[in-house]
């Protein structure tokens, strides 16, 4: 599908299914939000990378207007929705202060066929989070799309976030964020057994031989 789409680049990359909650306060933003609420339409948010718009992004439905401010400045909440591609960027819109693009929305395969390649995911996920000492912050009510609930929560730079972006089947996307795991999950532990040993310098061990 093709179609118009107002646009708000911004310097992150949101998945479809997240949350994301904005304070808008640009002139040209607080247009295009308030015309995208009176006309329930979506907006865009494709990732700035290394100071450049980058072709992907991702659609937004506005689900809430959380505060509005006397001097026009809103805190709204947002939810990502479809992965898009820019085919033309409108830079100037008639009578309109923001910019908006000519998106197409590729198709894209958001559940896995693989339930056990989800299962092992989620659990070197956990176990990631285990060596971080930071369990509590696994997210939780994950439904089929696994990959954009656990996106950002696998320590991938922006750059990683935005290559998984640009994948289109669920699998794909768990396959690249298993390889990611693969190379950093040693070195995490690794890092662990250091830190226990440095701890054990100076205490007495309990060492049993057999000599």
């Amino acid at each position: 599908m093709t179609t118009f789409l107002s646009i708000f680049p911004l310097d992150l990359v949101v998945f479809p299914g997240e949350q994301l909650n904005l304070h808008i306060f640009e002139p040209r933003y607080m247009e295009m939000i308030r015309e995208c609420i009176d006309t329930k339409k979506q907006f865009g948010i494709p990732p700035v990378l290394g100071g450049t718009m980058s072709e992907l992004g991702t659609s937004m439905d506005i689900v809430e207007i959380a505060r509005t401010y006397d001097n026009g400045e809103m805190d709204i909440r947002t939810r990502g929705v479809d992965v898009f591609r820019v085919l033309e960027v409108v830079r100037e819109i008639p009578g309109k202060l923001y910019s908006g693009a000519i998106v197409h929305y590729p198709d894209n395969e958001k559940k896995t066929s693989s339930e056990r390649m989800a299962a092992l995911i989620t659990t070197e996920v956990k176990r990631l989070y285990e060596l971080l000492n930071v369990s509590e912050k696994f997210p939780q009510g994950k439904t089929a799309m696994l990959s954009y609930e656990i996106g950002h929560y696998v320590g991938f730079s922006k750059e990683q976030e935005y290559e998984m972006l640009g994948l289109f089947s669920e699998l794909q996307r768990l396959e690249y964020i298993r390889r990611h795991l693969n190379e950093i999950v040693p070195v995490i532990h690794e890092l662990e057994e250091m830190k226990k040993r440095i701890k054990m310098n100076g205490h007495f061990r309990n060492i049993s031989s057999d000599f």
